[in-house]
């Protein structure tokens, strides 16, 4: 069977679930179950703690799992990212009293608070700056008025929780984060099919399929708004004169290349959602 890290809790577990139950696989009815097995699928899940889960899948104790790219950097675990999965996305960068800091080198020496010391270590490290880290388990932003540390390398989203804590921006971005798929060193057999689920469930987030009909002229017109992943599918009418469209299309663009559809003279413009998919 196949061994499957899943967060048991915080902003990936939820999302992460409901990934797994659109691919097909069974899911935990009980909230605190570390523990299930999926003999349908052959594959096992065992929940964990986010921060954990890259340990065990770079040990070859679970075969593959569900983490943040910021987790797994972090963690300096040998496990390997092979697919994003597109949510909680997150940026990481670094802020300090306003005026005080405004380039990576005016880190040189002075102490740096974070909740991942692995992944800013590693980064100060590339970049030649030799900074002290400080590390806490959250609320990093209060590190500096309580004089823990002279900057913070924090979680940004708006940045609005950082300036409310009197710092600011500065320097390069450390970290684009996403949620992604990580595998042993050695990947298993079956893993190929868990990335090939879960991808189909990210193809049917991301298009739906859209049906219209439209004269003969103008297909080399439309087909160019809605070109598909690989081709159109064009069946002919009764009407001679007229032919079907079958196409998919990104799920954000549907409403705008509707209204270009129709201003070009296509009718009868369907829209249905994807369910599940292999590419």
């Amino acid at each position: 069977m196949l061994r499957i890290a899943v967060p048991n809790k915080g902003s990936l577990a939820e999302t992460a679930a409901d990934m797994l139950s659109e691919a097909g696989y069974l899911t935990r009815k009980d909230p605190k179950a570390l523990h299930l097995v999926d003999e349908r699928n052959n594959v096992e899940f065992f929940y964990l703690r986010p921060r954990d889960i890259a340990t065990y899948v770079g040990s070859g104790a679970l075969d593959a799992g569900v983490t943040g790219r910021d987790l797994l950097l972090d963690s300096g675990s040998a496990a390997r990212e092979v697919a994003p999965l597109d949510f909680a996305d997150s940026t990481f960068r670094f802020a300090g009293p306003p005026a005080r800091f405004s380039e990576l080198s005016d880190l040189e020496g002075v102490r740096v608070a974070t909740s991942y010391p692995g992944l800013v270590g590693d980064f100060l490290e590339r970049a030649g700056v030799r900074a002290e880290l400080v590390r806490l388990d959250g609320a990093v932003e209060s590190a500096v008025d309580l004089g823990v540390a002279d900057a913070v390398a924090d979680v940004v989203s708006t940045g609005t929780t950082l300036r409310n804590a009197g710092l600011e921006i500065f320097g390069p971005v450390i970290l684009q984060s996403t949620a992604v798929v990580i595998t042993a060193p050695d990947q298993r057999p079956g893993t190929d099919v868990l990335l090939r689920r879960l991808q189909g469930v990210l193809v049917a987030r991301r298009y739906v399929i859209m049906d219209y009909d439209l004269p003969v002229a103008l297909l080399e017109k439309a087909t160019a708004v809605t070109h598909g992943i690989e081709s159109p599918t064009v069946s002919p009418l009764k009407d001679p004169e007229w032919v079907a469209v079958r196409v998919m299309v990104p799920r954000s663009d549907m409403n705008q290349i509707m209204d270009e559809l129709y201003g070009l003279g296509a009718r009868a413009i369907l829209v249905s959602a994807i369910h599940a998919a292999r590419l």
